[in-house]
């Protein structure tokens, strides 16, 4: 290594081996270096001296190299021995994992002995199992044939000895007596029946020793020792007895009459019986004695289990009391009470405790109690049921839920008497009928003194509601529609001879006869309640069937004795008015009232009553055809109620045009006749259609208000056509027929019906006719609507002009020759349509026509709420 004396020791440190390991900045380095020559530079007078620097920085080169020479020999030395290290570890792995492979085969070799050694412990274990369970056998058969000799010298010593033994000796004598008892049965020796007579009475004295040991205990509040004979008696005889003491000296069963006079809840009971009541949700007795039996059950749980060796079995028996005695008396206490007030009453209790008691099973199944196993050894079970087939089965193996099974199927069995078969449904059918009836009395009383010595159609629903009553004699049952209808009948004052008490007429008043929506609320809500209860009583699968049942009763309520009845009633108020005075639209209020209600209705059916058939696709369909069928015949009614309005309408539209005088358009030149703005007929009539309008507008929407005023305005159209070829209209009367007919446009124009626009317009040009001078009504009566008339079929309008006979001549001299029609079917037409309505042939010609009639329907709500189709009719009033 050469010597560098002339850098000084700073520098040799920083050039030392150590300083350039880790982290190293070669501008550091190169600038430690540089800063003692720097400073000596700029110490040192004159100019710039780099020679110090190459000095330095040569020899810092030179140093440098040496270090990195000794590294490069130092690595390569390290290689070497790495190297060696490496085949040196690789050899001694090879020998180890030979040596472990040696050791893995040694210990393969070994399991594989020890397997084999285990298989022929486990043989032998089975085979010595086998010769001890036969030698038990053997054993337990030579003292069971010892036993049985010796009660057939009526010698039990030695039995009444193992008995004084205690506890074990206890046990150890009624597995004994368990056998004997059962090999006694099977054998067939000539002094056999004296020795099973001897077997049968110790085991009955035995069975009473330990019973009232058991007894004795259980008044001591001995649990240890209850414990003990419990055992000893299950493996006796199942424990049947001692369970059934236990049970039937419990406090709660002693000395417990509970009666509902003791609990009278006055609040329930009175309005128990009203349906516009909420249903009572509990009774005061009625939980006081489930609570009773949550507490109770809950502390015999625990007993239950520290005593006896089969808690389940026992509890079962426990529960199966608590049923079948105290809910059981105390459930028929209050349907009794409830059936003596009425059906709703009967049915609302009914609901309540079937409420009540569906929430105690289910606090009652938190008490499951876990099956105990028995404490007998499996060898002497195996042995037990090998010697003795066919003796008692040893309790204390039940399933874990054998509780929670006894409880449903004690609920059930509590209420299977009252819903049963079709007792349910028709008691809740009949309730529904008698509320229906008794909320409609007056309704019903109203409208059979409105129908009363006239044979309609309400002479006809009563005759139908006699007939489904009748179904319950003529069909040997009774059907929930046909009990409904006879409910009707009966809580109506309807009876074959229509009305029994006639004093009954004078407490109806006119608001009783009006439909109501409060009313039909309160039939839908009594109803959901019915559905309601209905569905928690009876079984899901009767559900579908017993909702289409429960919806006849509603429909035959609702739709038969409520909505047409009124329909009905107003149809025959139409047809006995007198058609001199002005008709009534008050019937246009019911059909808004029958709209409300039916739509009111069919929300209800469709939401409520529709989703709970869905399981029965069968039952779905048939509900679907029957509320379709229901509907259209109240849509019939319906639309027959509209066409008598119409028609009345007409009637006296047409008795208020007759009603002008002749001299009405052919006045004196006064002012009187002049002071006049319309003629009285005008008067009437535009006051009866603008009391239509307002009418329409308040009780029908949509199209049916469009088409039902549609039909007024075409047949009141109609009657202008021919009201104005019956009276002369002179030069001045042609201004009051003009103000009429405007009066009469504008009051038709407020119908707000564009059908009726054109044909108005016509009948105001056709008045003008009347005001044009002679000499240029050629040119007017060939311009606008009414040259699209032919003007031949003007003449009988025209020939009511005054100054018609003095210009007649030369109004037909300038007849074109083609409007004439010289063909014969032209001329037909012509000699037709001359003696024929204008109505008519307006009808019949291109740009006026609007048909022979109007399809009506039932208002718009009732299509929306229905989901059928309108049953359109037509009317020829026109």
């Amino acid at each position: 290594m050469q010597h560098f004396g002339d850098l000084d020791p700073a520098t040799e440190e920083q050039l030392r081996l150590n300083n350039f390991e880790g982290k190293f900045d070669v501008k550091e380095f190169v600038g430690s270096i540089s800063e003692r020559l720097i400073t000596q530079s700029k110490a040192s007078p004159g100019p710039f001296d780099p020679k110090p620097f190459i000095r330095t920085f040569e020899a810092v080169v030179d140093k440098l190299i040496s270090v990195r020479k000794d590294v490069q020999a130092k690595t390569e030395q390290m290689e070497k021995s790495v190297r060696v290290a490496e085949r040196e570890y690789s050899k001694k792995m090879a020998d180890l994992n030979r040596g472990f492979e040696a050791v893995g085969s040694s210990f393969s070799t070994m399991e594989s002995k020890m397997n084999e050694v285990g298989r022929t412990a486990v043989r032998i274990g089975e085979q010595l199992e086998s010769i001890h369970i036969e030698r038990q056998r053997a054993q337990a058969t030579h003292d069971l044939i010892n036993y049985y000799n010796q009660f057939s010298r009526n010698d039990t010593s030695r039995l009444d000895a193992l008995k004084k033994e205690g506890r074990e000796g206890r046990s150890q004598v009624a597995i004994i007596l368990r056998r004997l008892t059962t090999v006694a049965r099977e054998v067939d020796l000539p002094s056999a029946d004296k020795t099973r007579e001897n077997i049968d009475k110790y085991c009955e004295k035995f069975e009473k020793d330990m019973i009232y040991l058991f007894d004795r205990c259980y008044r001591k509040g001995d649990p240890k020792l209850m414990h003990h004979c419990a055992q000893t008696l299950l493996d006796f005889n199942g424990g049947a007895s001692c369970v059934q003491i236990y049970v039937n000296q419990h406090d709660f069963f002693m000395n417990k009459v509970r009666d509902t006079a003791d609990h009278s809840d006055d609040l329930l009971w009175n309005a128990v019986s009203k349906p516009d009541e909420s249903p009572p949700k509990t009774e005061s007795g009625l939980a006081e004695l489930f609570g009773e039996i949550r507490s109770t059950v809950a502390q015999e749980s625990q007993i239950v289990q520290a005593v006896f060796p089969n808690p389940p079995f026992v509890m079962q028996v426990f529960l199966q009391r608590v049923f079948a005695q105290s809910i059981q008396q105390y459930m028929e206490q209050l349907l009794t009470k409830g059936s003596s007030l009425s059906d709703l009453a009967y049915l609302r209790i009914l609901q309540l405790v079937h409420n009540q008691t569906s929430n105690l099973v289910e606090d009652l199944k938190a008490h499951e109690l876990p099956s105990i196993t028995p404490s007998k050894s499996s060898l002497e079970i195996s042995e037990f049921r090998r010697v003795l087939s066919g003796a008692l089965t040893v309790s204390g193996t039940s399933t874990t839920s054998v509780v929670s099974a006894m409880l449903e199927n004690a609920m059930a069995e509590l209420f299977v008497p009252y819903i049963e078969g079709q007792k349910y449904l028709d008691r809740e059918s009949k309730s529904l009928g008698e509320l229906y009836a008794g909320l409609l009395a007056n309704f019903t009383r109203y409208h059979m003194r409105m129908q009363k010595g006239k044979s309609s159609m309400f002479d006809r629903m009563v005759d139908r509601l006699g007939a489904a009553a009748a179904n319950t004699t003529t069909s040997g049952g009774s059907s929930t529609s046909a009990q409904a209808a006879a409910l009707i009948m009966r809580y109506g004052g309807i009876s074959s001879e229509r009305i029994q008490d006639k004093n009954l007429e004078d407490t109806v008043r006119e608001e009783d006869g009006l439909l109501s929506i409060d009313v039909a609320e309160k039939m839908l809500k009594w109803h959901a309640e019915a559905v309601g209860r209905c569905v928690e009583l009876t079984s899901q699968n009767d559900v579908p069937k017993n909702t289409f049942i429960l919806l006849r009763v509603l429909a035959e309520a609702i739709g038969a004795a409520y909505l047409e009845t009124a329909i009905e009633s107003a149809i025959a108020r139409l047809e006995v008015a007198d058609p001199k005075l002005e008709p009534s639209l008050q019937p246009l209020e019911v059909l808004r009232s029958v709209d409300l209600v039916c739509h009111l209705w069919q929300q209800y059916t469709n939401m409520a009553l529709f989703p709970l058939a869905t399981s029965s696709v069968t039952v779905r369909r048939e509900m679907t055809i029957f509320n379709n069928q229901t509907v259209s015949r109240i849509e019939g009614a319906t639309n027959t109620l509209i066409q008598r309005i119409i028609d009345a309408i007409i009637t006296w539209l047409s008795l208020q045009l007759s009603k002008q005088k002749r001299n009405d358009f052919k006045p004196r030149n006064d002012d009187l006749s002049f002071a006049r703005v319309n003629t009285e007929p005008c008067v009437a009539c535009c006051e009866i259609l603008e009391k239509v309008r307002d009418a329409a507008i308040q009780n029908i929407s949509g199209k049916n208000r469009e088409a039902f005023l549609t039909e007024i305005g075409v047949s009141f159209h109609s009657l202008l056509l021919d009201h104005l070829r019956k009276y002369p209209v002179s030069a001045t009367g042609g201004l009051m027929l003009a103000k009429d007919l405007k009066s009469y446009q504008d009051t038709v124009t407020s119908f707000n019906v564009p059908a009726l626009h054109e044909r108005f317009e016509f009948i105001r040009q056709l008045g003008n006719v009347f005001l044009v001078r002679p000499e240029i009504l050629k040119s007017y009566i060939t311009e606008n609507y009414l040259g699209r008339i032919d003007s031949a079929l003007l003449k009988p309008y025209l020939s009511q002009r005054s100054d018609w006979g003095q210009f007649e001549t030369r109004f037909n001299e300038n007849v074109d020759v083609e409007d004439v029609a010289t063909d014969s079917a032209s001329k037909g037409l012509k000699d037709r349509f001359k003696m024929a309505k204008l109505g008519t042939m307006v009808k019949d010609l291109e740009g006026l026509k609007l048909g022979d009639g109007i399809s009506m329907g039932i208002p718009s709500g009732f299509t929306g709420s229905f989901s059928i189709g309108g049953r359109g009719l037509n009317n020829n009033s026109a």
